[in-house]
Formats: C-alpha cells, sequence, structure tokens
C-alpha cells in the first residue's frame, strides 16, 4: 500500500520524473491525449473528499494524484468525483496535481443526478428519501459526480447538460414494466431523468482556433436494479442515448466535428452483466472510432472471475475480482470522433513489477484509458 506520508513526497517524486520510469507511455508528438478515468474519489459524506485531500495524508488520494500526473493527458475526464457548489474538492485536487507537476488551469463540472431527491419512491420499495429515490442513486448531494481537467480553455457559457432529460422521452425507452405499465407509475416517469450522473456536451477552444466538444458520462451499472431490471434498463438507454444523439434522433443537433465521447458505460461489449448491443452500436458507429486501448497489465491480472469471458481481456478496464464479482471488464471508453488521425492509445494498467503498479492499484479498481489524436490542420 502508498504509506500516509506518501502525500506529502508525491510533488517531490514527481517533478522532473520521466514518463519511462513511472511505467507511464509519453504522448505522441504533436498530438493532444484525452482520457477518462474513474478515480473513485468519492466518501461517506459532503466536504468529506475536501477534507481528505486538505488533510495531504490520504494514501487513495495520494495515490490517485500519481497516476493523473503520470498519464500526462491533456483532457482529462474524471468520474466517481464528489461535486460540491464552488468546485472547491476540484479545485484542491487541481493544486495537488499542480504541485506534483501537471498543472489542470481549467476546470468544470456540473451538479450530478446522483444524490437529487426527488421526493418521491422512484424505486417503488414503500420508503421515501433512500438513495435509489435520487434521480441517481447517492447518499447525499453530489455524490460521484464527474468532472473535467483540462489544458485547453473550456468554453463553459457554450456547454449543453443533457442530465435533465427525462427517460420517457428516449424514443424506444426501455422503461421497467409491469403487466404492461411502468414501474412503480406514470408518475414516476414524468420526472426520472434518464442520467444516472449526466450526460454532457462541453466545448474546448483549440489553440488553432475552432473547439473539441468533449461528450461526457457515467451510466448506472446494469445491477443491483430489482426484480423489474430498473438499472439494468437503464444502464443501455443511457448509453443507447449517445447513438440516437449522433444520429440526430434527439431533440438537440450532435456537435460538428472534431469531438470525443468519454465515460464510464459500467457496460462491456461481451462480457459481464449489461444489454451489450447498446455498446456495441457505440462502438460501431460511423461518426466514431474505437482505438481499442490495450495494456499489458489486464492480461496479467486475470484471474479466476475472468473464465469464460469472450472478449479480448488486454482491452479491460477495471479489475473486478473478489467474491461473486463479474471478473475484469472493458468498461470506461475514449472513442474520438471518426475525423480524427489517432497516434496512440492505451490503458494505464502496468504489469506487477512496473514502477506505478503500486498506485494504480490503490487508487482505483479502474484504470485510467487514454487515446492520442492528430487534430486536423486548418
Amino acid at each position: 500500500m502508498i504509506g500516509r506520508a506518501a502525500a506529502g513526497l508525491i510533488a517531490a517524486a514527481l517533478l522532473g520524473q520521466p514518463a519511462a520510469a513511472s511505467g507511464a507511455v509519453p504522448p505522441a508528438k504533436d498530438s493532444l491525449r484525452l482520457a477518462t478515468w474513474n478515480a473513485a474519489l468519492t466518501r461517506r459524506g459532503p466536504g468529506l473528499l475536501l477534507r481528505d485531500i486538505l488533510d495531504g495524508d490520504d494514501p487513495q488520494i495520494a495515490a490517485a494524484v500519481e497516476v493523473i500526473a503520470a498519464a500526462r493527458a491533456d483532457v482529462l475526464l474524471l468520474t466517481g468525483m464528489d461535486w460540491d457548489h464552488g468546485l472547491v474538492a476540484l479545485d484542491a485536487l487541481a493544486a495537488a496535481l499542480a504541485a506534483a507537476g501537471a498543472p489542470y488551469p481549467h476546470r468544470f463540472a456540473l451538479r450530478p443526478n446522483r444524490g437529487m431527491q426527488t421526493g418521491l419512491d422512484l424505486d417503488g420499495d414503500g420508503r421515501l428519501g433512500t438513495p435509489d429515490d435520487a434521480q441517481g442513486w447517492g447518499a447525499f448531494a453530489g455524490a460521484g459526480g464527474m468532472a473535467l481537467l483540462s489544458r485547453l480553455p473550456v468554453a463553459a457559457e457554450a456547454a449543453r447538460d443533457f442530465s435533465g432529460f427525462l427517460w420517457r422521452d428516449l424514443p424506444g425507452a426501455l422503461l421497467p414494466e409491469v403487466d404492461g405499465r411502468p414501474f412503480p407509475s406514470e408518475a414516476i416517469f414524468a420526472v426520472q431523468r434518464l442520467s444516472t450522473t449526466g450526460h454532457w456536451d462541453v466545448p474546448l477552444d483549440l489553440p488553432g482556433g475552432g473547439r473539441l466538444h468533449v461528450l461526457a458520462w457515467h451510466a448506472s451499472p446494469p445491477v443491483f436494479g430489482g426484480p423489474h431490471d430498473r438499472n439494468l434498463r437503464r444502464n443501455h438507454d443511457e448509453t443507447r442515448f449517445w447513438t440516437l444523439f449522433l444520429n440526430g434522433a434527439l431533440p438537440f443537433p450532435p456537435p460538428e466535428a472534431p469531438f470525443v465521447l468519454l465515460g464510464d458505460a459500467n457496460l462491456d461489449p461481451l462480457d459481464g452483466d449489461g444489454i451489450h448491443a447498446a455498446i456495441q452500436q457505440l462502438l460501431a458507429h460511423p461518426a466514431l472510432q474505437d482505438a481499442a486501448p490495450r495494456s499489458a497489465g489486464a492480461i496479467a491480472a486475470q484471474g479466476p472471475n475472468d473464465a469464460g469471458h469472450r472478449g479480448d481481456p488486454a482491452l479491460d478496464t477495471v479489475q473486478w475480482d473478489g467474491p461473486r464479482q463479474p471478473g475484469n471488464l472493458r468498461v470506461d471508453y475514449v472513442l474520438p470522433s471518426a475525423g480524427l488521425e489517432v497516434t496512440g492509445a492505451g490503458v494505464l494498467w502496468p504489469e506487477p513489477a512496473a514502477p506505478l503498479a503500486e498506485a494504480v492499484a490503490a487508487a482505483s479498481r479502474h484504470r485510467l484509458v487514454w487515446v492520442d489524436v492528430r487534430l486536423p490542420a486548418d
């Protein structure tokens, strides 16, 4: 494990440290590195993440800072990070990253649906005010949100937040049903949003002019949804949202290229729980390209829970190897628009002997996924 003193040593350890020494791959020349990571920067109550960042002795946060600094991403979407008013925790994290030699002067986050109470019994269990009665599962407002760290300026005034889009308004929505009726009631789906966390379109200003649109989301896991498969259906529809969006089949137009779609789908194309067709269709969308980021560490991490998996283990992005776990899966994605030239891609999952392996394992069960692109010349 990373020791408690590691937080105070991170800046000294990483300043000037070459990427090869940390096990990270340096970005390709003249490329922009786009990345996503479920960093598990969540805590049990509001304000606790900020407390732990400012204390400077939390080993998981120290490991997360080390991983982000080593990744050298120009644009990084963090999923699984608690949100607060004023983005105080995000700013504190950015300060820690800057001290570690990884400055991110531009940051963006919106209040997530997680923990946003509705006052209704959304899951039909007869109780009110539970985490399941929030727009997205969460014990408190802002639990487990998303945050964007960028070295490119964020055009926040032009950002679009689709997180209020109602589930029932998605064409062909797979609403949970009993006897052909939405469960628990029509009234529930008059307020139930599609997004568990959020769906965003955030433009970034490019150095040579123009913008790169970041399309971000973090879907519900397709399990723990009760006998009516609420989470399974919602997970499918949260991913299918993007297919319909890119097809121009929703009330808001898709962005002009270039763009990148990235986040945590909680859905593997072949293995584990979920309706795999949703992510298969997205990966095959003609407006996108899948660089199929890989790692040697994922192959080395195969265990008994992976027996019978059909997918390529080198593509896995999360290690779920405990009792009753589904095994390692590919659930985190970076999908550039089709016109971008991909110059490199990978999953930051070092082999066990690599210098960065300890920090990667200590930070999160998920692994950071990155794709390098070369933007088209004007």
